[in-house]
């Protein structure tokens, strides 16, 4: 069973900065492909970035392009989601998703709050 478990998410004002941690079981982590996407309030998913299985490709929504940084740990299952320059408009609820790069079948954990406001 696909387990995944987001932390690191909290208040942060305009322009600070975030991790988020993302801890993988249940499943051969290193040989899937991983992303991150959100919700914000009153809105669908937006899917906001993608790595392949090594970490040597990355990819990322024109939104959130230049100030996050996505990466992995696969010898400890971890993923992660650098959050710098934050906006206002970033403000929403970020889920670890298994699965294709910006595909539709996203297996999603229970998801961690960012709030960006002053």
């Amino acid at each position: 069973e696909v387990h995944l478990v987001e932390s690191g998410g909290g208040l942060v004002q305009p322009g600070g900065s975030l991790m988020l941690s993302c801890e993988a079981s249940g499943f051969a982590f290193s040989l899937s492909e991983m992303n991150w996407v959100r919700q914000a309030p009153g809105q669908g998913l937006e899917w906001v970035s993608g790595i392949s299985k090594n970490g040597n490709h990355v990819y990322y929504a024109d939104s959130v392009k230049g100030r996050f940084t996505i990466s992995r740990n696969n010898a400890k299952n971890i993923l992660y989601l650098r959050l710098d320059s934050l906006k206002t408009e970033d403000t929403a609820i970020y889920y670890c998703a298994k699965g294709a790069i910006g595909g539709d079948r996203l297996e999603r954990g229970q998801g961690t709050q960012v709030t960006v406001s002053s």
